[in-house]
């Protein structure tokens, strides 16, 4: 068989410490009013106990063997639990003297820092194949009986699984100790397999088949993992031994780290792959309270950097922002990241490698449980025998979260266990469907109705069980006492459901009826409340008189360090003069949430006042834009004359009215009649015409007063001459068809820049005269003493254009 899949199989082993957790019984979740028992001292993850079983026969190349050290150090880095415990096997068979079937590299060595270092060290010695001491076949009796005997020597708690990394065909034709020839030591040795599955089945070990190489036997691969213990860490399909077939070398590492996964009820989120230098990325869920990020880097010389979620660098060793981190495996193929109460979310994983070691590609994982704290209700929290009574849990992780995506517990089955005296213990399911008496769907909170036998006295013991991948519970029961007749005095607890902030007051309602003759006092308590809530009741007792109903409102003050969430824990009511019986319990309704910035609180005006800025702002460019149009002189022509005749004009053209104004002179050429150009404004003997925003125009000469001009009015300019503005906006200032003939502005020409008065003028061709004109008029640009007609056709150069 093909062995790369055995270094896989040590990878896998490293994934399978990584994720440690219960597997000899479902996860359980308890709670109880004040009569709650105390959570267990030790708040990691369970330890499991295991073994990889590697066959080392003939089939493995050198290659193999080098892949199952990294396999190897992955398991020795990787896991999460301090008190967890490993072993590493090789077989092969027996088939002279000085051979032996097993060769265990590794005892059971405890996963802790020191641990770690030894299996690293131990199993480089699979590296050495010595066909002295171990034979080329393949004995799986020898070796699973190796496996089982290591492991019985454990804690009968603790769970305890074999990890076989085979291709499934027994051989033990050329082993003597199996019979005379090769037929009856295969038959004996099918025999003894069957017998060592069996005690792996009384012993509660699972047994695990990876399928390796080219000629896998599927069918006998799927015998041993029926053979061995069938009930895994819970009633989950994925958490019962089967087995599993690695179809190439490159998925032999998350294979073994997914079944590894599976075997003990933990979880694996699958990271991203690159060659280093490189940002790699992997998720780590709300629901974790315990993982191990590893890194397959397969090369020592690839340096390792952590960055939390919120992209701050973490410590490789020590306490920072709630969470503990140790790492190991820096100067080996495989480094691991142990944290305790990861921050949840996208951690991000810098790989980086000096120039010639950088061709292989790196792959991060996170191996990650989540160890739960439960809250359980009993309604009636004192039922008597025969009444129905609605059980209720909700979870919480170590820090306090309250549980309330579904998603985090997708697969979960919850049920609760009643057991007590007069009565055989009676098991109920538990959902989360929305169907009475659970009051909505999908809010992670499971109920369910069971009755209380009708035999049942004195003191009950109710305990929740929950099943989940990658999930542990606490395991506290929930205490309560039957109830016979009439009770003395009962109640019913009401907290007002709210969203909060830290430092804010809740209120709540009490109500008592007291059907003795004597007065009662109860007493309010707060169970399973979250590191730094700082939860406080006021008043915390309260008394009842006798006969008579009373309703008492009390206040429930949450601290200022009240961590953002649903808050988590119970309120429950006791009587102190009755044994301290529980009377009623209430889950807290509350939701903390960030106190308000300044931006909460105004942001509204801020968002109201900006709109209004810029609609005033848009009101004023309207009406700036408007006036600008009202100002704007575009269109207007300006025509020179004296006694009546006709000298120049000029239209003023798109961008030449500047803020409503427009600037010329009248330039005097010597042997040319007078022409007006445009200039500049402050130009010597320049002349403005403007517009106001009323739309009047206003005409200052060069050495004059400003003043208004009607259009088509001529109006005095200088030196006998007279300047018509005729406007198109106005009627007043339409020419008429024969002035159209003489000139239309736009046709003739328009301004420039630089027409200042005595500068040469440039030429310009006008229109004919069509007889419009007065008699012997001279015309624009020509000789004054010319009177002749012009040929019909032709055009008159004319300096301006």
């Amino acid at each position: 068989m093909h062995l790369r899949s055995k270094a896989g199989a040590l990878v896998m082993a490293g994934a399978l410490l990584a994720l440690s957790g219960p597997l000899t019984a479902p996860a359980t979740a308890t709670a109880t009013g004040s009569a709650r028992a105390p959570a267990p001292a030790t708040e990691g993850p369970d330890p499991i106990d295991f073994a990889v079983v590697v066959d080392q026969s003939k089939s493995l190349s050198d290659k193999d063997l080098t892949r199952e050290v990294e396999a190897a150090a992955l398991l020795s880095q990787g896991e999460i639990s301090e008190r967890s415990r490993a072993a590493v096997i090789g077989f092969g068979s027996s088939e002279k003297a000085g051979q032996t079937a097993v060769r265990e590299v590794c005892g059971l060595t405890v996963a802790d820092a020191a641990g770690r270092q030894r299996l690293s060290d131990c199993v480089q010695e699979l590296s050495r194949r010595d066909p002295r001491r171990t034979g080329p076949g393949t004995d799986f009796p020898a070796a699973l009986s190796q496996a089982v005997d290591r492991l019985s020597e454990s804690n009968k708690a603790t769970p305890k699984v074999v990890f076989l990394l085979t291709d499934g065909k027994l051989d033990v034709r050329d082993s003597p100790e199996y019979g005379t020839d090769a037929a009856s030591r295969q038959a004996n040795g099918a025999k003894r397999l069957t017998e060592a599955l069996a005690r792996a089945r009384r012993e509660s070990v699972q047994v695990w088949p990876l399928g390796f190489g080219s000629e896998i036997d599927r069918a006998a691969l799927t015998e041993m993992a029926e053979g061995g213990y069938r009930n895994g860490c819970a009633d989950l399909p994925d958490a019962t031994p089967r087995m599993r077939v690695v179809d190439s070398s490159a998925q032999i590492d998350k294979a073994l780290q997914e079944t590894f996964a599976a075997a003990r009820c933990a979880q694996i989120a699958h990271g991203t792959v690159g060659k280093p230098p490189a940002d790699l990325t992997v998720t780590i869920p709300p629901i974790a309270t315990d993982g191990s990020i590893t890194v397959g880097k397969h090369d020592p010389k690839v340096s390792v950097t952590y960055y939390d979620p919120s992209g701050r660098k973490v410590p490789t060793q020590g306490a920072f922002d709630g969470s503990t981190f140790e790492v190991s495996g820096q100067d080996g193929p495989v480094e691991a990241l142990r944290v305790k109460n990861p921050l949840p979310g996208r951690w991000r994983v810098r790989v980086e490698a000096p120039e010639g070691h950088r061709d292989r590609e790196v792959a991060v994982r996170a191996i990650w449980q989540g160890r739960l704290r439960s809250a359980v209700t009993l309604d009636p929290a004192a039922p008597r025998a025969g009444e129905q009574a609605v059980v209720e849990i909700r979870m919480q992780t170590r820090r306090g979260v309250v549980l309330t995506d579904p998603r985090q517990l997708a697969g979960v089955k919850v049920s609760a266990r009643l057991s007590g005296s007069g009565f055989a213990p009676v098991t109920v399911r538990l959902a989360d469907d929305g169907r009475a008496p659970d009051q909505r769907a999908d809010d992670v909170r499971f109920t369910g109705t069971l009755t209380v036998p009708a035999g049942a006295s004195g003191d009950l013991e109710l305990t929740t069980q929950m099943a989940a991948p990658g999930v542990t519970a606490d395991h506290r029961p929930l205490h309560a006492r039957v109830t016979s007749g009439t009770p003395p005095v009962t109640a019913g607890l009401t907290v007002d459901r709210a969203t909060v902030h830290p430092g804010a007051t809740v209120g709540g309602t009490l109500d008592i009826t007291n059907n003795d003759s004597g007065p009662h006092t109860l007493r309010l308590a707060l169970d399973d409340q979250a590191p730094g809530s700082a939860l406080r009741i006021s008043p915390a007792t309260v008394t009842a008189a006798p006969g008579e109903r009373t309703r008492a409102r009390f206040a429930l003050s949450l601290g200022p360090g009240t961590p953002l969430g649903e808050v988590g824990g119970s309120i429950t009511v006791v009587d102190t003069g009755d044994d301290g019986r529980v009377l009623d319990t209430s889950f807290l309704d509350l939701r903390v949430e960030a106190p308000p910035t300044l931006w909460d609180r105004w942001w509204g005006a801020v968002i109201g006042g900006a709109a209004l800025v810029l609609l005033l702002a848009a009101f004023a460019v309207v009406r700036l834009g408007a006036r600008r149009r009202r100002r704007d002189l575009v269109g207007v022509q300006l025509e020179l004359s004296t006694e009546g005749r006709s000298l120049d004009e000029l239209t003023i053209r798109s961008g030449q009215s500047t803020g409503g104004e427009f600037h010329f002179t009248v330039d005097r050429a010597t042997g040319a009649a007078p022409s007006l150009q445009r200039s500049t404004p402050g130009a010597p003997a320049s002349h403005r015409l403007r517009r106001t925003g009323a739309g009047e125009l206003l005409l200052r000469p060069h050495q004059g007063r400003e003043h208004a001009v009607r259009a088509g009015e001529s109006t005095g300019i200088a030196d006998g001459l007279e300047l018509v503005v005729r406007d198109r906006r106005g009627p007043a200032g339409r020419p008429s068809r024969g002035e159209r003939g003489r000139s239309w502005p736009g046709r003739a020409r328009g301004g420039r820049a630089g027409g200042d008065a005595g500068t040469p003028s440039r030429g310009r061709w006008s229109r004919p005269n069509r007889g419009n004109d007065a008699a012997g008029r001279p015309r624009p640009g020509g000789d004054p003493a010319d009177t002749g007609e012009q040929t019909a056709g032709t055009r008159r150069f004319d300096p301006n254009f």
